[in-house]
């Protein structure tokens, strides 16, 4: 994932493209502070898995800066962040559809036997092991929760 970030880095500074090289410059660097955090957690660099969820981070940030932006008229404001999550989206996997979010909850609750909100925390942990980076886990928790509190 650092490799194809850097290469995608290289060639927007070749294409002159402003807009592409700061935003992976800030996707760089968000990654360079968390593998700063990591070493004090006695790991050299986060993971792609790792890296992947700091992206998926980047994407809800933009959402919520676009709708304050959005409230406050500021539309030039909006569209950068627009342009940014375009760029931050491109190096996540597709995300389940909701239906297919719904499906896997279904899986993942019959093969752990889950059966009360008391095993809530083993779907959601193997639903993130599954799929990283592919799943809103606030949306699917509260999926878990309700087919669980049944």
């Amino acid at each position: 994932m650092r490799e194809l970030l850097n290469a995608e880095l290289a060639k927007s500074i070749k294409a002159k493209n402003k807009k592409r090289t700061a935003t992976l410059r800030l996707i760089n660097a968000a990654i360079k502070d968390r593998d700063i955090e990591a070493r004090g957690k006695e790991k050299e660099k986060i993971s792609d898995e790792e890296i992947l969820v700091l992206l998926q981070k980047m994407v809800k940030q933009r959402i919520e800066s676009m709708e304050i932006y959005k409230q406050a008229g500021r539309k030039e404001l909006e569209q950068q962040e627009r342009e940014e999550l375009l760029i931050i989206e491109e190096f996540l996997p597709k995300a389940l559809s909701d239906e297919e979010v719904e499906r896997e909850i279904d899986l993942v609750i019959q093969e752990t036997k889950a059966q009360s909100l008391r095993d809530m925390g083993k779907v959601v942990a193997q639903l993130k092991a599954k799929f990283p980076a592919r799943i809103d886990f606030g949306k699917a928790a509260k999926l878990v929760k309700e087919k669980l509190g049944r």
